[in-house]
């Protein structure tokens, strides 16, 4: 875990803060705004560079463990995620879809951190994570459409206007860029030479997004400041549940505590860069919604921290009876 990593929840808060104090000039706070979606494109352009989509297919090879991380990610998580939604944010309907859209996008980078941290097979995670990407361009537009129509007014065009734009045309550049990168320069020097790059591009870019969103929004944070209590609750419940599920899971398929860790993390941690570009793009009069994608990693972080040192916990007997023949 690099330093950056560890010190992502903190630079994520940092960046609030210093939006939240840009925002009081008046040139800033009114100019804010125009760099959001720049941002945003620019680090999601860094992140599909590190997908290597060729690998694909060693997720069916596990079609045990790919086929319950898939049902778990994308049947599972939406109905659970609007049903928290309907109990703990109904009087708020745009937090309630900056919450679902949260929920319904798995992460695609720290979640193999935590796998690591936690002792866990960073391979098997690693193998999941070109197909959870492809599945989450694919379904998010539809989670948008079916689970949140009922909540703002979502106009179908714009919403594909936005999922081109700040999904699938960085997705698509960034599979060309890479393949030619590798082609020029080989493999061994993509991995060794730009890949750990990326990660500090990555944060540095959502930072300044985050820095001018709250430039722009922040009186709506600071008039609304409830939101994230509000948030707590359902976020709290949304990890112990489906922890609890992924370790029956675990259990129920003969998972050794390695592959139970990487079903956890695979299943857990959130893609709120994902969707957050898309809310920018695509509810740019909901600034709520995009408000709720930035506090979410705020509380998910430590918790997945939390989650990764309850693992090591669990696993110390495991590792004792394997020492112990």
């Amino acid at each position: 875990m690099s330093f950056i990593d560890k010190l992502q929840s903190v630079i994520i808060l940092g960046a609030v803060l210093l939006g939240l104090l840009l925002g009081q000039v008046s040139l800033v706070g009114s100019n804010a705004e125009h760099f959001i979606l720049p941002f945003l494109t620019l680090m999601l352009f860094g992140v599909f560079l590190q997908i290597p989509l060729k690998h694909i297919g060693e997720s069916f090879k596990n079609i045990k463990f790919t086929g319950s991380t898939v049902i778990m990610n994308f049947v599972w998580t939406p109905i659970f995620a609007w049903a928290l939604g309907s109990i703990f944010l109904r009087e708020i309907p745009a937090i309630w879809l900056g919450f679902i859209m949260l929920m319904v996008t798995p992460c695609t980078d720290w979640y193999l951190i935590f796998i690591g941290i936690a002792k866990g097979n960073v391979a098997l995670g690693a193998a999941a994570l070109p197909l959870k990407l492809l599945l989450q361009l694919l379904l998010l537009p539809f989670y948008l459409l079916v689970l949140g129509g009922s909540l703002v007014d979502i106009n179908a065009g714009a919403l594909l206007t936005g999922v081109t734009l700040v999904l699938m045309i960085p997705f698509i550049l960034a599979l060309i860029v890479r393949q030619g990168v590798i082609r020029r320069k080989g493999e061994a020097w993509f991995q060794d030479r730009l890949l750990p790059s990326l990660s500090f591009t990555q944060i540095i870019f959502l930072s300044l997004a985050i820095v001018a969103m709250f430039a722009s929004q922040g009186e709506i944070l600071m008039n609304n400041p409830a939101i994230l209590l509000k948030l707590l609750l359902p976020t709290l419940i949304f990890y112990i549940v489906n922890f609890v599920i992924g370790q029956v899971i675990g259990r129920l398929l003969k998972l050794s505590y390695e592959d139970t860790v990487a079903f956890n993390f695979t299943t857990l941690a959130r893609n709120s860069p994902v969707a957050l570009a898309i809310a920018v793009a695509s509810f740019p009069d909901e600034p709520l919604i995009a408000l709720a994608l930035v506090i979410g990693p705020l509380i998910e972080l430590p918790i997945l921290a939390v989650i990764s040192q309850l693992l090591l916990i669990i696993g110390k007997p495991n590792k004792l009876k394997n020492c112990q023949n």
